[in-house]
């Protein structure tokens, strides 16, 4: 299916809606899109948004790993002497330089939120991100999401979930945050080589989360056989810093397993994880849990079920396809209703100001990670949302309680009112912002807090709290 070439009628459409819930906000600088087939042809033009504001592919990234790696070779051969010491020295500054690059990259991120014309597709991105959350575990790979994301997500968000489920689910972070680079299967030539010597065996981490989160959802059909059975069937899938994923077959468990009612080869290699990803990708019980995640998401807590059925019928339909899936999102009438119900995290509302403010890319120019880390990072950690770093597998909170407290509140007025004056200057005329950050969202009383507020400051700060600004 291709929205190029049909047309797609949408009686509520509304443009300004479009880019506030399903986008990052309106723009004075970037028109709205006229149409759902525009809001599609998105997902698949270039990407030039991530060519003006790169971040770096995992790929690239594994060649920090490596050196650090080799570094800490030298330092425990040569313990004792200078080339030890320039060894340490050399990783710490390796260690430092990504933690200034997270700061770099969140920076881009931001950015591309602020200046792009197709703005679905960062929020599908962003989407997607969540779903298969991961993160390393320690060293310089817990500096590897925005790159894991770059490679493993935003390639693949307009294809089939299959593809998407596979790349993210076989990914060297993935494998490291869910401890399958350590899983070994108990009857493995790894297993018999150690013998009793060392604590070693399976580890269902991976397989649990993909069962509960990445596919069938956690009142999926399966039963804890079929999480440890998954789980054998996976050991072997692991990675290194110089090659990225491989399958090493002396971890792996021998025999055939079976996961939900399905048995799989005896043959123990990649063709067979690909093999169970692929299934679980096609599983009805999967489309019902897809379908109910991006209607929340997109819709309210408690979307019309409707819109559930739709999306899910989409996806059985089309063989997992997503882009039909999108479509069926996009063409249903409950999520074009004016009311805005969900409230934004705290990153989508600082995402929002930026774009409502037209910060120019001049504003992050040549600035120390440390001014990122000021304006965003820290910010963002208070709100309770640090920077790529959910509390668990399972993202970030959709629920808008989670995000609707006293104290999250109060600092986001502190942000509303001390920092956009950081990131413009001067800052716009109070009574053109109105309408550049609501557009017809924007009410009367507003409009009056805007335009009698003391101070230009605390006037773009009353509008970014608005409640219409605040939600979607």
């Amino acid at each position: 299916m291709n929205p190029q070439h049909r047309v797609i009628v949408v009686r509520s459409f509304d443009p300004q809606l479009a880019e506030i819930r399903f986008g990052y906000g309106v723009s004075p600088e970037y028109p709205a899109p006229p149409d759902v087939q525009a809001m599609l042809s998105g997902l698949t033009e270039p990407d030039v948004i991530a060519e003006r504001f790169p971040i770096q592919s995992f790929h690239d990234f594994r060649s920090r790993m490596v050196e650090v790696s080799e570094q800490v070779t030298i330092r425990r051969k040569n313990r004792g002497t200078p080339l030890a010491a320039e060894a340490r020295k050399r990783r710490n500054v390796l260690n430092k330089e990504a933690r200034e690059d997270v700061a770099v990259w969140l920076g881009h991120t931001m950015l591309r939120r602020a200046h792009t014309e197709t703005a679905f597709r960062e929020r599908i991105v962003a989407f997607w991100a969540d779903h298969f959350t991961a993160m390393g575990k320690r060293g310089v790979i817990r500096r590897g999401t925005s790159p894991y994301i770059e490679d493993a997500i935003r390639p693949f968000i307009a294809g089939k979930f299959e593809e998407l489920l596979t790349e993210a689910v076989t990914h060297p972070l993935m494998v490291d945050y869910l401890d399958q680079r350590v899983s070994i299967g108990p009857n493995s030539q790894r297993a018999e080589r150690i013998g009793e010597n060392r604590k070693v065996g399976l580890n269902e981490n991976l397989a649990r989360e993909l069962l509960e989160l990445h596919t069938l959802g956690v009142d999926g059909p399966y039963s804890q056989t079929d999480v440890t059975e998954l789980a054998e069937l996976l050991t072997g899938l692991t990675f290194d810093a110089r090659n990225g994923m491989k399958f090493q077959k002396r971890l792996a468990e021998p025999g055939a397993e079976t996961v939900l009612g399905v048995t799989y080869s005896e043959t123990a290699n990649l063709d067979t994880v690909r093999s169970v990803l692929a299934d679980l990708a096609r599983h009805p019980a999967t489309a019902r849990h897809i379908a109910t995640k991006l209607a929340v998401h997109f819709g309210s807590d408690t979307p019309d079920p409707a819109l559930i059925d739709a999306m899910e019928a989409a996806f059985i339909a089309h063989d997992g396809a997503l882009m039909p899936v999108y479509e069926a999102l996009l063409s249903h009438p409950s999520v074009w209703t004016r009311e805005l119900s969900n409230i934004k995290p705290p990153i989508d509302f600082m995402s929002s100001a930026i774009r409502a403010l037209a910060v120019p890319p001049a504003a992050f120019a040549d600035r120390e990670q440390r001014w990122i880390r000021r304006i965003f990072m820290q910010p963002l950690f208070n709100m309770g949302q640090r920077w790529e770093t959910p509390s668990g597998p399972d993202g970030w909170a959709e629920e808008d309680p989670e995000w609707i407290t006293p104290q999250g509140l109060a600092l986001r007025v502190t942000w509303a009112m001390a920092f956009p004056g950081e990131l413009v200057d001067p800052l716009p005329d109070p009574r053109d912002f109105v309408d550049h950050a609501l557009g017809d969202f924007a009410t009367e009383p507003v409009r009056f807090a805007a335009a009698a507020a003391e101070t230009r400051s605390e006037a773009i700060g009353l509008v970014l709290m608005s409640p219409a600004f605040q939600r979607r």
